[in-house]
């Protein structure tokens, strides 16, 4: 899809009616020791507002930030610009196999509880993690104010973050107009598979793309928010349910989760990706 998504679009799984964005990750799989892979469920985060608080319902498992405080404080007062339409960017590299060529802001959370914060990796937990993994994704939000994309995706944009959600750096005069600092963090039900940890200790989870390290983690955004609705947002000091979440008014427009779930996209995948696989997706079977 190209152009002015937020005027394209006819629905959307976001709790914010005005927002038509596409978010990706890969997909995460569990490798069992018989050398089969099962697909990793996502759950909901954390509270989506009051009316959908601990909603069992929720089909999606990924939460959204907008944030236009993640600057130094002597920079807090610049103006934070929205996404244009027919922005897009990403973040990652999927070829990415050492520690060595991780970037800041790319990690994972082993999660005690759901609310389990910070002790982030840059690769997979070693070991059981009582909540499941989450997994998180800063973008660059500055930006160099001329191109919309760029044949890799990412030079038009600039990173600056400490990884976290600490303050981040100002922006360069390359890429001198600064956006609003997006991350994902997504959540990933790994505890089923808890009593099937290889004996040898090994860590069991790999990415749809064959990653068994995880230091190719990456993300892909496009920007879809209809008319000013996110300028507004980060014009206002509003923050988290403040903004507008179901069941509470704010400054955006939302919906309920019945709502969201009704909004779906028919998979033009032929190819079984549930139930236990005997090779990842797209892959030729392992001999």
């Amino acid at each position: 899809m190209t152009g002015d998504i937020g005027e394209q679009g006819t629905c959307t799984t976001c709790a914010y009616t005005e927002d038509f964005s596409n978010y990706w990750t890969a997909a995460m799989y569990f490798k069992h020791q018989n050398g089969s892979y099962k697909r990793v469920p996502i759950y909901p985060n954390a509270q989506l507002g009051y009316e959908g608080q601990d909603d069992t319902n929720i089909k999606g498992g990924m939460t959204i930030y907008y944030t236009q405080k993640d600057f130094n404080t002597s920079d807090l007062e610049n103006y934070t610009t929205a996404f244009p339409p027919g922005f897009r960017m990403t973040v990652g590299n999927p070829t990415t196999d050492s520690l060595n060529g991780s970037k800041k802001g790319l990690a994972y959370t082993c999660l005690e509880t759901i609310l389990t914060r910070g002790f982030e990796t840059q690769d997979f937990p070693t070991k059981p993690c009582p909540a499941g993994i989450m997994a998180i994704h800063h973008f660059p939000s500055c930006w160099d104010g001329k191109n919309l994309d760029s044949p890799d995706h990412q030079s038009h944009m600039f990173s600056t973050t400490k990884g976290g959600f600490r303050p981040a750096g100002p922006c360069p005069a390359s890429h001198p107009v600064k956006m609003p600092q997006l991350a994902y963090e997504t959540m990933w039900n790994t505890t089923a598979f808890a009593d099937m940890w290889p004996t040898d200790g090994s860590q069991p989870f790999v990415w749809s793309y064959s990653d068994h390290k995880g230091y190719g983690t990456h993300a892909d955004y496009v920007f879809g928010w209809k008319g000013d609705s996110l300028q507004r947002a980060m014009n206002n000091s509003c923050m988290f349910h403040y903004c507008g979440s179901p069941g509470m008014q704010g400054v955006l427009k939302t919906q309920t989760v019945q709502e969201m779930n009704a909004c779906a996209v028919e998979s033009t995948v032929t190819e079984e990706v549930d139930g236990w696989l005997d090779h990842l997706p797209g892959y030729e079977m392992e001999v």
